[in-house]
C-alpha cells in the first residue's frame, strides 16, 4: 500500500506574478488526507478556497486559470507540477494575490521549497487511476493530440513543433516521476518574439523579465522593438544570441521547450485529482488541450469509480453469520434484510443478502414481475451500516439505531429474485457521539444497483 503524503512544515515564497506584475506571497501548508491541492485566497474576505479541479478551469490563455464563485487563481500549473513531481498528495496553497510568483519560469524554486519543508507519509492509502485502455483527446482546430495508454507507472512524452526554424521539432520524455526533480523541474517557460510584442502591447506580462522566460526570436528584430524590450525589462542592452534566443539567458537543455511543455502537462493533469498509472503522449500540447483532456479523464474516472464493483470471495467463512448479526441488531425476520457480514474495519463494513422468491415483500410488490422495493434496499444498506456503528460500543444489545437523514438516493438497476446483493458502507466522517455518516452502495450482478448517503444515530434502549 502506497500512503498519501503531505509536507511536514509550513513554508513561504515571495515573488512577482508574471501576468499581474504584483508582489505575491505564497505559503505551502500541510493538509489532511484526501484534501488534494487547494488554493486559498487569504487576501479576500472569508479566505475562499479553490480546489485544483479541472472543472474550475475557465481560461487557458498564457496559463491554466481557475475560477470558483468569482474567485480566481491564475497560472496554477508550475506549482501543481512541483507537488506531483515531489510525490506529494495533499497541500494547502495560500496566496495574497490571484497568481503564484513566476520565479524563474519553471518549477525549480517550488521543488526546493517542498524539499526544505520536508515530505511525510499520512495514514491513508493513495488512490490511483490504473489505465486499462487508450484514452485520447484531439483539438481539431490545431491538430494537437494527447493520449493516455496503459503503463506500470506514470510516464510522459511531449512532442513540440511550432513550424519555426529557430525552435524546430523537439521531444522530451519522463520515464518515471522520480526523474522530475532532476530532468524537468528547472525547464523554464518560453515565448516567441512575435507573441512577446503582442503581450507587451496588451499589458499581459507585467512581471516578466529576461530571467523567467526564454524568448525565441522567430522574426527580424527591429531597432524599435529592441528599444521597447529594453524599457519593458529594464535592461541597458538586449541582443540575440547565435542560437536564436534573447540574451541574458542560457538554455539548461537543447530541448528545454519540450521539457517545459512536459512540465505543463504534469501540472495541468494534476487537476484530474487522482494519481495516474499510465503513459501520456502529447503531440503539440498546450493548456487548452491538457485541461480539456483532464476534464474528460476526470469524468471517466468518476463514472468508473461509481460503477466499480468490489470483488469478494463469497465462499469464505463470513465474519458474522445470521446468529451473530441477530446478537447485534435488534431487527428480526421478516424485517432483517442481511444474511452475512463478510468484511469490517473501523471505517467500512460489507454485508450480503441472498434475495429469494420467498421474501414476504414479493407477495405484494409486483407479484407478476417481482422487483425488490427500493426502500427495502435502503433499509438493508442501513442495517449493514448499523453493524458498523453498533460494533463501536461494548454492549450493542442495549442500543437501537435510528435514521437521521437520507440523501442522494439513486436506484440504477432492478433487483430480482435469485440475485445476491452486496452492501458496502464507508464512513464519510468518523463516528462521533453515536452519529454515523456513511456512503452506502449496493451491488448485484456485477453492477451498482443503488447508492445513498445515510446518517444514523445509536441510542440506549429505554
Amino acid at each position: 500500500m502506497v500512503k498519501q503524503k503531505t509536507i511536514q512544515n509550513e513554508i513561504s515564497l515571495t515573488g512577482v506574478g508574471l501576468h499581474t506584475g504584483k508582489e505575491v506571497k505564497m505559503t505551502f501548508k500541510p493538509a489532511p488526507v484526501n484534501n488534494g491541492f487547494t488554493f486559498v485566497r487569504v487576501d479576500l474576505e472569508g479566505s475562499p478556497v479553490i480546489e485544483a479541479d479541472a472543472n474550475y478551469v475557465v481560461n487557458t490563455q498564457r496559463g491554466t486559470n481557475l475560477e470558483k464563485l468569482g474567485v480566481k487563481i491564475q497560472t496554477s500549473e508550475h506549482v501543481l507540477a512541483a507537488f506531483v513531481g515531489c510525490d506529494v498528495d495533499n497541500v494547502i496553497i495560500e496566496l495574497n494575490e490571484s497568481e503564484p510568483p513566476i520565479m524563474d519560469g519553471s518549477s525549480k524554486f517550488f521543488v526546493e521549497a517542498i524539499e526544505k519543508a520536508g515530505v511525510v507519509e499520512q495514514d491513508a492509502e493513495r488512490k490511483y487511476y490504473v489505465v486499462k485502455e487508450v484514452i485520447s483527446f484531439t483539438d481539431e482546430a490545431t491538430g494537437s493530440e494527447i493520449l493516455l495508454m496503459p503503463s506500470d507507472e506514470y510516464q510522459v512524452t511531449t512532442m513540440v513543433d511550432f513550424g519555426t526554424k529557430v525552435l524546430g521539432t523537439q521531444n522530451a520524455t519522463m520515464k518515471s516521476i522520480a526523474n522530475f526533480k532532476t530532468e524537468i523541474a528547472d525547464a523554464r517557460t518560453f515565448s516567441f518574439l512575435h507573441e512577446l510584442e503582442a503581450l507587451l502591447d496588451n499589458g499581459l506580462i507585467k512581471g516578466g523579465d529576461l530571467n523567467n522566460a526564454i524568448v525565441y526570436v522567430d522574426k527580424e528584430i527591429s531597432p524599435k522593438t529592441i528599444e521597447n524590450l529594453k524599457v519593458a525589462f529594464g535592461k541597458d542592452s538586449i541582443s540575440v544570441k547565435p542560437n536564436g534566443i534573447l540574451d541574458n539567458l542560457t538554455l539548461h537543455y537543447p530541448n528545454e521547450a519540450a521539457r517545459h511543455k512536459l512540465l505543463d502537462v504534469i501540472g495541468d493533469l494534476a487537476l484530474v485529482g487522482t494519481r495516474i498509472k499510465g503513459k501520456v503522449i502529447a503531440n503539440k500540447p498546450g493548456h487548452f488541450l491538457n485541461t480539456q483532456f483532464a476534464k474528460k479523464l476526470s469524468k471517466i474516472i468518476k463514472i468508473e469509480q461509481k460503477n466499480q464493483v468490489p470483488l469478494y470471495n463469497l465462499n469464505l467463512e463470513p465474519l458474522m453469520d445470521i446468529h451473530k448479526i441477530m446478537s447485534i441488531l435488534p431487527h428480526r425476520p421478516p424485517f432483517l434484510f442481511i444474511d452475512r457480514i463478510i468484511e469490517m474495519t473501523d471505517n467500512h463494513v460489507v454485508g450480503l443478502k441472498n434475495v429469494t422468491m420467498n421474501e414476504t415483500f414479493f407477495v405484494g410488490h409486483f407479484p407478476g414481475a417481482p422487483v425488490m422495493p427500493g426502500v427495502i434496499i435502503v433499509e438493508a444498506m442501513a442495517q449493514t451500516g448499523g453493524i458498523l456503528i453498533l460494533s463501536s460500543v461494548p454492549d450493542p444489545e442495549n442500543y437501537l439505531t435510528y435514521f437521521m437523514k437520507i440523501d442522494n438516493v439513486k436506484f440504477k438497476h432492478k433487483v430480482l429474485p435469485g440475485d445476491t446483493l452486496v452492501f458496502k458502507c464507508d464512513l464519510i466522517s468518523p463516528i462521533r457521539r453515536g452519529i454515523c455518516h456513511m456512503q452506502a452502495n449496493a451491488y448485484a450482478n456485477g453492477k451498482l444497483v443503488a447508492e445513498a448517503e445515510l446518517m444514523a444515530q445509536i441510542a440506549k434502549k429505554q
